[in-house]
């Protein structure tokens, strides 16, 4: 009897709350296929030579920090990856893979110039197991500093810049340590301030009657569709786990697009960043 009360008063418990429940907060769709793929998309600044206009300083080569990002890709590895995916050209992918091989085999090797990619994404595709690496970079120039004279708007930016300054006082990416440095790098709104200033402040820069700013973050943007692209035409089934290391605003257009997506499940990056 006690057994059945205590029944009762759970699927009771259970009606009420989901009668609470705001009609938009509510499922109403069924948004992921069965045999939806595991993805686990993680974002992380570049540790070599790079283009980028902002680049963090760190030593690749540096002892110290190279036993921190193996430590980091033991955690990430637990994802046990089955493909690999990287900011690279898919034209590189034939000289990419024998690299990536000989590191599975000789994972004591040494690069002259090593990157995110030799130092972390090939260890966490080692220690994982997978055996297959796919580069879905796309290259398209933009203007993010574009110069718009009479623009309508003059005040967003300013003051998106002061925001910005307070929130980088709290949450300092210098002097602090790699693990560290490297949660916050993929912490979803130090992600989403990424898009903003790639791309959405372009926005508020323009003069009347015309979108300059939002034509140049418009190319920003195809550059990303396009890279979701290259990975939607990587050979994979529904027994793959896929592993993706970009730099973060890559990570955070793909943080939208994966979900969104019915093929591919996205999984949660501080489930491995304990």
């Amino acid at each position: 009897m006690k057994q059945i009360l205590t029944f009762l008063f759970f699927v009771t418990t259970v009606n009420i709350f989901a009668q609470n429940v705001p009609y938009e907060k509510k499922i109403i769709y069924k948004t992921k296929f069965d045999d939806a793929i595991p993805v686990l998309n993680v974002g992380t600044f570049h540790m070599g030579e790079t283009s980028d206009a902002n680049a963090t300083d760190f030593d690749e080569n540096n002892k110290k920090n190279q036993q921190e990002i193996k430590k980091l890709a033991k955690m990430l590895a637990e994802f046990k990856p089955t493909i690999i995916v990287i900011e690279d050209l898919p034209k590189n992918d034939s000289l990419r893979q024998i690299s990536y091989s000989d590191y599975l085999k000789n994972p004591t090797k040494k690069f002259v110039n090593p990157d995110e990619i030799e130092l972390l994404a090939y260890e966490v595709g080692r220690l994982g197991g997978a055996k297959k690496i796919y580069g879905i970079d796309f290259k398209e120039k933009y203007n993010y500093n574009i110069n718009v004279v009479n623009s309508v708007d003059t005040t967003t930016l300013s003051k998106y810049s002061i925001l910005s300054d307070e929130n980088d006082s709290k949450n300092p990416e210098k002097g602090i340590p790699f693990y560290d440095l490297f949660k916050l790098n993929n912490h979803p709104q130090y992600l989403e301030s990424l898009i903003n200033f790639n791309a959405d402040l372009l926005l508020y820069n323009s003069s009347k009657n015309h979108a300059q700013g939002a034509d140049e973050a418009g190319k920003f943007y195809h550059r990303n569709l396009v890279m979701f692209s290259n990975l939607n035409q990587i050979p994979m089934t529904k027994d793959d786990r896929i592993f993706i290391l970009m730099g973060g605003t890559h990570t955070a257009f793909f943080m939208d697009f994966l979900k969104r997506s019915p093929k591919f499940q996205l999984e949660n990056t501080f489930n491995y960043l304990k």
